[in-house]
C-alpha cells in the first residue's frame, strides 16, 4: 500500500470520527504528494525515497514553525503545528536513538577512514544516504561533528 493509498484511507476514518487536527495534518501530506507528483519529469509517480524525503521536509517545516511560534507566544498556532507533526510523524521510518545514531555514525567513520572535522564531508555523504529517513540531518551533522573532534 503507497503513501497516498494510506493518507487516504486515514482521511476517511478521520472525517467519520470528526478528528479536525488529524485531518488537517492528513491533508497537508496529501497536498505535497500531489505537488511532487505533478512536478515536470515526476510521471505522476513518486518513489518510497521521495515520499520520505517529502514527510521529512514537512517535518522540519513545522518544526521551525513551531519555534518560531513559542519565541512569539503563539501557542495556539504551536499547538497546531505539534498536532500536524504528530501525523507526520506517523508515517515516518522509526528514529534511530541518539545511541544507535552514534554507532552507525563510528561505524560509517571506520569505514570512510575518516579521522579529522576536515573529513566531515565524507562521513555526512555516506551518512545522509545510509540514514535517510532514520534520523534528521541537523542530528547527523551535530554527532559527527562530536565524534570526529574527539
Amino acid at each position: 500500500m503507497s503513501l497516498e493509498q494510506k493518507i487516504m484511507a486515514d482521511m476517511k476514518e478521520a472525517m467519520k470520527a470528526k478528528e479536525e487536527a488529524t485531518l488537517r495534518g492528513l491533508r497537508a501530506i496529501k497536498a505535497e504528494i500531489i505537488k511532487a507528483k505533478t512536478e515536470p519529469g515526476a510521471g505522476g509517480e513518486i518513489s518510497e525515497e521521495k515520499e520520505v524525503s517529502l514527510l521529512q521536509k514537512m517535518m522540519k517545516q513545522r518544526k521551525d514553525s513551531l519555534e518560531i511560534y513559542q519565541q512569539q507566544n503563539r501557542a495556539d498556532l504551536a499547538q497546531k503545528e505539534q498536532e500536524e507533526m504528530a501525523v507526520i510523524e506517523k508515517f515516518l521510518p522509526k528514529q534511530l536513538s541518539s545511541e544507535e545514531l552514534k554507532e552507525a555514525l563510528q561505524r560509517l567513520i571506520a569505514e570512510t577512514g575518516a579521522s579529522s572535522p576536515a573529513d566531515m564531508g565524507k562521513v555526512m555523504g555516506a551518512a545522509t544516504k545510509q540514514l535517510a529517513g532514520k534520523a534528521d540531518g541537523k542530528t547527523i551533522s551535530a554527532t559527527v561533528k562530536e565524534l570526529l573532534s574527539k
